[in-house]
């Protein structure tokens, strides 16, 4: 039974995911991405065929636990942002080594403007660093079709896809009409063995197979229905994903360009010689990197004819909007302003009552009798401890960083160093920071604020949960240095009390500040009023 949905970009690819077939789906929440594992999770249509939905620890295990779905020949989703390919890389890059048995789509949404995010990484190159296809979807109902398409792709080229999303085709909506459910793969195995294991002599084989099949991928891509080339002026525009809707927005009576749609890569090089050969400019419009524009330049040897963010026609960093095509494409008739002189700013703050206020309040108040006291921070709410009132860290680079920045600090002879890390983040990447710490016996005051849940993505399953003061002490913390405290103000005196206590100690210490996220509470209580 088809019907006609008001979905989200991201529910509509975890809808057609559900009716591809998958078995599970395996993700770190991470704007904005999150709301596709979210849907999966509370779909019944999911929960009646045992889709398998639990988060993963971070984004690498979630990458392999799907390549092992694919191995027994079943279809597996892997959704994370766009940082998180870098947790991923490993296990994505040699998945494309390996190849596939049951189809695999690694979904990652990727945020220019940095909207949550700490750099505008554009995913794309990480598709054609690992010679993978990538699709990239222009409209919620292509990605529902695209994203089944994928599936069936994966599997005849048993191959990876990377399938590219951006902020706003994530957390927009539009209508999407369904089409039929699929059964779920049962269970099968590769014919050949030996690609699965990546010793010299296999992946040198591999690789050259890989390599080979990169004419055809191409081929697929000039035939492909979702990239589309429609001739008409001399003024030539190629718009990749979502920036042929911002092109058509525009041109509300239909455009009269040479318009080259591209939401399949690798890029169809033989249209594009063609489409520059008869115009007498191309703008490239995408979001996110120049990573056509750059391609493009490159085939054709840098004829002067190719616009877009290298040459200044569009904006070298940020998103795109239907204003900034406007502009580009030289329409006069309007004012393009900058949102910042718009919109009031309104600079996040953490909740009133959350307890990562108290343990800020606790340590600048301790640390305030060090000189040098540096506190090293991670990917979070606590995070906005860099903003009045707290200013209370000093860096926050990548997830898991705290830890690890705080030991090379201290190893270098910083006294105090400090880390504060998130439950969640620390069993993502903060445990092996840990390690390393105790193993070098580093002098560092470790804090893992514990709110116990992912608070900052909209708070999902945390997996230390109950589990924190166990892997201390499995990876090597004395017990006479982990401490838990119950960040409120009426526990001031005795947080402040462990704080210096701890610091002055020459070793690793460890303590952990436990109480629930104050938003999770609320909707908890709502839920047990029920």
């Amino acid at each position: 039974m088809t019907e006609k949905l008001l979905l989200l970009g991201d529910q509509a690819i975890a809808l057609g995911a559900i009716h591809a077939g998958i078995t599970g789906v395996y993700a770190y929440p991470g704007t904005p991405s999150t709301e596709i594992t979210e849907y999966i999770q509370e779909s019944p249509l999911a929960a009646d065929r045992k889709i398998h939905s639990q988060w993963c620890t971070n984004e690498k295990t979630a990458m392999e636990a799907a390549l092992g779905v694919s191995y027994i020949g079943k279809r597996s989703l892997v959704c994370m942002k766009h940082v998180g390919l870098n947790v991923a890389a490993d296990a994505f890059v040699n998945s494309s080594m390996t190849g596939v048995h049951g189809g695999l789509v690694v979904l990652v949404a990727d945020d220019p403007s940095m909207h949550s995010s700490q750099n505008e990484q554009d995913s794309r190159y990480y598709g054609k660093f690992a010679f993978t296809p990538v699709f990239e979807p222009s409209s919620q109902q292509e990605a529902y079709d695209m994203i089944r398409f994928a599936f069936d792709f994966s599997e005849k080229y048993a191959l990876p896809v990377l399938m590219r999303i951006t902020t706003r085709m994530a957390h927009s909506r539009a209508v999407v009409q369904t089409l039929e459910v699929r059964k779920q793969n049962e269970i099968s195995f590769s014919e050949d063995k030996s690609r699965w294991v990546l010793l010299p002599v296999n992946a040198r084989r591999r690789y050259n197979e890989l390599l080979a099949v990169q004419p055809e991928l191409e081929k697929q891509a000039a035939e492909s229905s979702f990239n589309e080339y429609k001739k008409g002026s001399k003024q030539g525009v190629i718009a990749c994903g979502i920036a042929y809707n911002y092109l058509m927005e525009n041109f509300p009576n239909g455009c009269d360009y040479t318009v080259l749609k591209i939401s399949q890569y690798p890029l169809p090089v033989d249209i594009i010689k063609e489409m520059v050969s008869e115009c007498d400019e191309v703008l490239v419009l995408e979001e996110g990197q120049p990573f056509v524009e750059e391609q493009v330049r490159g085939i054709l040897d840098c004829t002067g004819k190719i616009k877009g963010r290298l040459s200044g026609e569009l904006p070298r960093v940020g998103e795109l909007t239907p204003d900034s095509v406007r502009a580009a494409l030289g329409f006069g008739g309007y004012e393009l302003m900058d949102a910042s002189k718009n919109v009031v700013g309104r600079p996040p703050a953490l909740c009133t009552g959350c307890g990562h206020r108290d343990v800020y309040d606790a340590l600048n108040e301790v640390i305030k009798d060090y000189k040098d006291a540096k506190v090293f921070s991670d990917i979070g709410c606590y995070t906005l401890g860099a903003l009045p009132p707290f200013r209370a860290i000093d860096t926050c680079v990548d997830m898991g960083a705290s830890i690890t920045m705080a030991k090379g600090a201290a190893d270098g002879g910083l006294f105090p160093s400090i880390a504060v890390i998130g439950d969640s983040t620390f069993t993502h990447s903060g445990i092996t920071g840990l390690l390393d710490a105790v193993n070098s016996k580093a002098n560092v005051l470790i804090i893992i604020s514990d709110n116990l849940t992912t608070a900052m993505t909209g708070g999902q399953d945390s997996a230390g949960t109950e589990k924190l003061e166990a892997i201390c002490l499995g990876v090597g913390v004395e017990p006479e240095h982990l401490h838990v405290v119950i960040p409120l103000p009426k526990n001031m005196d005795e947080i402040k009390r462990v704080f210096k206590q701890e610091l002055e100690y020459n070793g690793v210490s460890v303590i952990i500040p436990r109480r629930e996220c104050i938003q999770t509470l609320k909707r908890n209580a709502k839920k047990n009023k029920k």
